[in-house]
């Protein structure tokens, strides 16, 4: 089992930017992915950006050239950083864990999310 603890979040005007981490507690895999979903209301969850434990990294391309994700293996943490938001970037962020070098392989866990609202 794994455990992930978000944080960050809250009310950003448009323009601003912000932060969020995710650590990991459990039985962590030596190889594995983590990354951040969103999903906005009446909206699909989509990918945002990932990072595996070796640094291949994937944006979404509405988010490219803005947010950034990075991590630290020794903590098991997983950050991103989030910046020249726009409205359209509000939506509930989560932290995803798969012990495997792709989400679409192994096992998956979730964390609880945290809501990221982008308005003046």
């Amino acid at each position: 089992q794994v455990q992930l603890v978000e944080s960050g979040g809250g009310l950003v005007q448009p323009g601003g930017s912000l932060g969020l981490s995710c650590a990991a507690s459990g039985s962590i895999s030596s190889i594995n992915i983590m990354g951040w979903y969103r999903q906005a209301p009446g909206k699909e969850r989509e990918l945002v950006a990932s990072i595996t434990s070796g640094g291949n990294i994937n944006y979404a391309d509405s988010v490219k050239g803005r947010f950034t994700i990075s991590r630290d293996n020794a903590k098991n943490t997983v950050y991103l950083q989030m910046n020249s938001l726009k409205p359209e970037d509000t939506a509930v962020y989560y932290c995803k864990y798969s012990n495997s070098w792709s989400f679409f392989v192994g096992m998956n866990y979730w964390g609880k999310g945290t809501l990221v609202t982008v308005s003046s």
